[in-house]
This record gives structure tokens, C-alpha cells and sequence, in this order.
């Protein structure tokens, strides 16, 4: 398994990561026990970077981690949790308040049996509470030794450097970490998140990298997702992110590219997004023990050059004006002197 800085901090984490949006969720996901081997051949094949929130499975997931930890070298292992999301039916039971944030990471220690969450995330943007309160809220949690790192989820852009600026300007802990929905199909955060984040020094962490399974070719020639499978049970969320023709142009693109360079479509699909140097992390989520195992192949194997630009010429989105123009413009600068930091380029 090969190894990543995240952002700009010190802390080092496996470029696969282990997702347990599926621990606990009956109907398309796996139980306790199930869950368990799942962690436990994820840590013997060298990952350490285990990722839940507190709206996974309405709390079963950090609990179904809480009840591994005696199985933990704890310092050993970087486990990541998030607060936003409602987590009960009163009115401050969600957002990134100072109330709920605090409430919300005493829930998540207590469901997760440990003293401290190493990585913890704003799960989404809150409209109404303002960044002052939600960044010293979470400095406090790190200076009682709660929380190690920080870290942003489904942030705009705008947002991940105001977060920056607000830490900046109060002396408070600052992001080091993003996590955001990026594969083939869904490029947008090129645009607007990933300069963002590279900029301020936050480490980019990709969830979904599979396409909740459009990737894998599963369901090639259906018009509905087949009954039982993820996209049957959470079609209001994934359909809109997949389940759409730019999302079965790009599996057609994808199957292409794997009959022609003998790779399998899953194993081209995660590895893609590690190629960009602005990558930390991959999460990949699994059901069980045998489909963990292929995706930690991926955890030292690099995508072939020339494959990844075939994709990335193939799949590329259409370029707006902005993007368009500020491109030409950054290489002119670039090409004015012999070096140049390759991290400020646009994706």
C-alpha cells in the first residue's frame, strides 16, 4: 500500500481508503460481522484510513466501528467521521452550528468507543450558520483533543477559502482535507473545488469512484437499475448523479478503453482519479471481504500512462469560457521562466 500526505498537514494515509457508508445498511450493505472482516482485511493488506459519518446507516456505522476498536492499534490507524446531516427530528439536530457540531462529535466518540476522531468533517454548507462560528467550534474540538485534523465535504469552492480565510484571519485550525464526489463521470470539481483546495493546502479525498457501480459495467443495457441493487434502493440520490446519458457514455467509454488495454473497468475507474497529483485518498466502499480485495490491488498499482490519457482526453467535459480562457492565459505565465510549480495548474 502506498502512502499520501493529506494537504499540508504531516498526517500520512493510505490512497485507498476504506468507505462503511455500507456497514449496517441491510438492504444493499452488510452486518456487523460482515463489516468486521471487511475492516480487518483492510488493515492486514496495509491501509489505514478508515472513513464514516454520523448519518451513515442512522449511526450503525460508527457503532459497527465502535465494537472493532478493541481490535485497534488505535495510533495506528487514521479514522475519519462528519457532522451536518439531521441526526434526529429537533430543530438544532443538524448543520454546522456550535451547538450541533459539538453534540454531533460527543455522539460520534461515544458511538465509535474512542477518545478522538483523527479527520473531522463539515458534511455540507450551512446556509445560515456563519463560517466564524462553525471554524471556532471545531478549533475548540481540536484544542480538547477531540478531533486531530479537519476538514470540508460538498463545500463549494468559495467556501473552502473562506473557511481558510475566516482560520487565517482568527488564528484557528484550518481544513487540511476535502472530500468530494469525483470520477469519470462526474468531473465538476475541476472547475471551481479542486484549485480551490490546492491552493489553501487541502488534501482532495474522491468518494464514489465507481459510479456506485456504473462503472463496473453491472448495468450495461438496463433501463432501470435491477431490482436489490444500490441504484434500486437509493435512486433519488444516485440517479441524479449517474443515472443519466452522460453517465452511460461514459461506462461505454470506459468498457472500450478496458477490452482494448485488458484492464478491468473497476480497476480503471479507481485508479484514475490517483494518477492527479492533487489526489490524497480514494474511498471505496464494499459488501464484502472478495470485492475489498480487488480494490486493494489499486493500492500500489499505477494506471499506464498512456491508458489514463485516453481516458481523460475521452471523458473531459466541455470547457466554459472561464476555464477556456484562464488556461491559455496560465501557460503563458508558466512558459515565462524555465520552472513553475506544476500545483498551480488547472486540472
Amino acid at each position: 500500500m502506498k502512502y499520501r500526505y493529506l494537504g499540508r498537514s504531516g498526517l500520512l494515509v493510505s490512497r485507498i481508503s476504506l468507505g462503511t457508508m455500507t456497514f449496517g445498511t441491510p438492504d444493499w450493505g452488510c452486518d456487523e460481522q460482515e463489516s468486521h472482516a471487511i475492516i480487518k482485511h483492510y488493515l492486514d493488506g496495509g491501509g489505514n484510513f478508515i472513513d464514516t459519518a454520523d448519518v451513515y446507516a442512522g449511526g450503525k456505522s460508527e457503532e459497527i466501528v465502535g465494537t472493532f476498536m478493541p481490535q485497534i492499534k488505535r495510533d495506528e490507524v487514521v479514522i475519519a467521521s462528519k457532522c451536518y446531516f439531521p441526526m434526529g427530528i429537533f430543530p438544532n439536530a443538524q448543520g454546522v452550528s456550535r451547538k450541533h457540531i459539538i453534540a454531533a462529535c460527543e455522539g460520534s466518540l461515544k458511538r465509535m468507543k474512542t477518545d478522538y476522531i483523527d479527520l473531522y468533517y463539515i458534511h455540507g454548507p450551512d446556509p445560515v450558520s456563519p463560517m466564524e462560528e462553525s471554524m471556532r467550534a471545531l478549533d475548540d474540538l481540536v484544542r480538547q483533543g477531540k478531533v486531530r485534523y479537519l476538514g470540508c465535504s460538498n463545500l463549494f469552492g468559495w467556501q473552502i477559502a473562506k473557511a481558510a480565510g475566516v482560520a487565517a484571519r482568527m488564528n484557528l485550525e484550518s481544513p487540511v482535507a476535502g472530500q468530494y464526489l469525483y470520477n469519470l463521470i462526474n468531473r465538476e470539481p475541476e472547475r471551481e473545488i479542486i484549485p480551490a483546495a490546492a491552493d489553501h493546502g487541502v488534501g482532495f479525498i474522491c468518494y464514489s469512484p465507481l459510479g456506485a457501480g456504473l462503472l463496473t459495467g453491472k448495468y450495461k443495457g438496463m433501463t432501470e437499475p435491477a431490482e436489490g441493487s444500490r441504484h434500486s434502493f437509493r435512486t433519488q440520490v444516485d440517479g441524479p448523479r449517474f443515472w443519466h446519458p452522460r453517465g452511460f457514455k461514459t461506462a461505454e467509454i470506459l468498457e472500450q478503453v478496458s477490452v482494448s488495454s485488458d484492464i478491468p473497468m473497476a480497476k480503471l475507474a479507481v485508479a484514475w482519479p490517483l494518477k492527479r497529483r492533487f489526489v490524497t485518498s480514494v474511498i471505496v466502499g464494499v459488501k464484502n471481504t472478495d470485492q475489498l480485495a480487488a480494490n486493494l490491488e489499486l493500492g500500489d498499482w499505477d494506471m499506464p500512462d498512456e491508458v489514463w490519457q485516453t481516458l481523460e482526453e475521452k471523458t473531459r467535459p466541455q470547457e466554459d469560457y472561464l476555464t477556456f480562457f484562464n488556461k491559455l492565459n496560465y501557460n503563458r505565465h508558466f512558459a515565462a521562466a524555465e520552472f513553475h510549480n506544476v500545483d498551480a495548474e488547472l486540472p
